[in-house]
Order: structure tokens, then sequence, then C-alpha cells
């Protein structure tokens, strides 16, 4: 993931990453398919993290998102349901910013404009005084990036919800229906209406209380809440269906199989889950899977009972990391 994505999946920061007693780390990755391309990222402590390929360095880590998507399952995930906006909105995000490089830099543009403004709301509460030029300047620069954001988001859910839909239905065998719904304030007024008349509560909060950084996705299943009303099984089901969803949408847009990686999530799953996610994974629509389980003889006899071929087995601190393809 680390070297798809120029960071780890669990948001942590790099330097925690590094071995203990350690000063670096080093990773290098050979991909092999239509272009063979060896990618390298360096970490110091104290430097600048260096992303590269074939040897060319990126100007900006970011310019390598998307390069080679991949889909991620963890049991982390289930945050996606029990946790705040902000999860699901990084969920979006990640998703768009591997099916379109020019998403990933208007996030970052907006997300720096807008810590500006609020750092200039803050300052304004300590001074006790109102600059509303200084704020025009601020949603000039902020609309058209909001708009954009809120644009791709909502094309992207159109897409992407019949596909989740689908994929739920395989793994709970079309015993109950979900839907997923975008949430945003965008969706009712222009990102200039709601600027100009949340601005006195801007103010007040000092912090800006509306726009795309507020965005949300509903998860409902048969019309009720699925974070509020649904069993544990019916959460995993949407959570890997969510998944292969992103997966099976990246495939589409891309052109590309992405790389799937599924760590220790065998403890998770009951065995009629499992078995329907093995039959999914031998699909021909999906390529390399990685899979990581901490109970070897398990994961040996679902890949011999499942017929998957061209596997690989390493086998380290009592942990097995498998690669099937």
């Amino acid at each position: 993931y680390y070297i798809c994505m120029t960071k780890s999946y669990f948001s942590i920061s790099d330097k925690l990453i590094v071995k203990h007693e350690e000063s670096f780390f080093r990773i290098e990755a050979d991909f092999e398919g239509n272009e063979d391309l060896q990618v390298v990222v360096k970490y110091k402590k104290g430097a600048k993290k260096e992303f590269s390929c074939q040897g060319q360095v990126y100007t900006k880590n970011a310019e390598h998102v998307g390069k080679f998507p991949v889909v991620m399952v963890s049991p982390d995930d289930i945050s996606i349901i029990l946790e705040g906006s902000e999860v699901r909105r990084k969920f979006l995000d990640n998703v768009l910013c591997q099916e379109a490089p020019n998403y990933l830099q208007t996030i970052i543009q907006y997300n720096r404009i807008l810590k500006q403004r609020n750092a200039a709301l803050k300052k304004m509460a300590e001074n006790r005084s109102k600059d509303d030029e200084l704020l025009n300047s601020y949603d000039k620069q902020l609309m058209p990036l909001g708009d954009a954001i809120h644009e791709r988001r909502k094309l992207f859910l159109i897409e992407f919800v019949p596909v989740l839909k689908a994929m739920y239905r395989v793994i709970s065998d079309g015993k109950e229906e979900m839907d997923c719904t975008y949430k945003s304030t965008l969706n009712e007024k222009t990102f200039e209406q709601l600027l100009i008349q949340n601005r006195e509560r801007d103010y007040y909060l000092q912090y800006t209380s509306v726009g795309v950084h507020k965005d949300d996705l509903v998860f409902t299943y048969e019309g009720r809440p699925l974070k509020k009303f649904a069993s544990q099984g019916q959460r995993k089901s949407f959570l890997l269906g969510i998944k292969l969803a992103q997966y099976e949408f990246l495939r589409r847009r891309l052109g590309i199989k992405p790389i799937l990686l599924l760590d220790d999530i065998f403890d998770k799953l009951d065995p009629s889950r499992i078995d329907k996610l093995l039959k999914l994974l031998n699909d021909d629509n999906f390529g390399q899977v990685f899979l990581s389980d901490t109970h070897e003889d398990r994961l040996q006899s679902m890949l011999v009972n499942y017929q998957m071929e061209h596997t690989n087995f390493i086998i380290k601190e009592n942990e097995i990391l498998h690669g099937a393809k």
C-alpha cells in the first residue's frame, strides 16, 4: 500500500514506521506488466521522503498516486461505518485520487486555502476584529475548488452506488437492500451562497463551517441507518461490498486491475462470507491479491479448496504474507 499511495494505510507518521533503533527505511518494488517498472521510496529521519520510478525522482510525491491502483481491506475499516464523516470523506478521496490525479491536486489546494481562512478567522477573533475584504479574497480562491470537488464526488456516486449495491447483494445472498447517498450542503445551494450566509457564524465559531470539507456519505439498509440498526454480519457484508465496489470502479475507469490487499480479515469473517469472497477473487476481473493471515493451515486449505494457483508464501514473525495471482 505504501509503495502505491506514498503513505501508510493506517495514517501513522513515517517516523513510526522506521524500525526501532534505526534511522531510515527503504522500500523497493518491481512491477511487471505492459511496462516493467521499479519504484523506490527512501525515508530518513530529519530528511525529505523521496519517491522515484525508474530512477526518476518525483518533484511532488502526489504525482505518483494513481500510477499503481490499490485497494486494501482491513479490520480497521469498520470505522467507515462507526466513526465520523472525516473517515468517509477519506474513503471518497482515496478512490478519486487514484482515478484522477488532478482531483488530488484540487484537494491539496482546497485544504491549503481552507487552513489559511481558518487561521485568519481565529486571528480576527483574538484581535476582536472583522476583515470582510480578506475573507472575500479567500472565498474567491476556495469556491472554484470546492465546486470542482463537489461535482466530481457527485458524479462518482452516480456510477459507484449501483456497483456497491450489486456487490452487497452477492455477499449477502440478496437478503436485504442497502443504499448510499451523498450528503453535502452544496447539493442545495451554491458554495458562494453558503459562504455569504454563514460568514457571521464563521466569525463566531472561528472556522469555516460550510464546504466540501463537511461532506458525508449516508449508508442505509432497508431504509434504516446502517450505523444504528445493522447487525455485525450486515456490517461485515457492507464493508466487503464497499471495498470490492471500489476495486471494480477503479478497474472499469482505469482499464487496469488494481492490486488487492486483504490484511488479516479471516478472523473477522464467518465461513459463509469467506466462501463468497474467495469465489469472487477467483473471477477473471481480479488480478494480483496479497493476503495476510495468522493461521498458515487455514490459509493453505482455503487456497487448495478454491484451486488458486501461482501462489507464494512468506512466513515472518508468526504471520503469513501470501501473494496470489
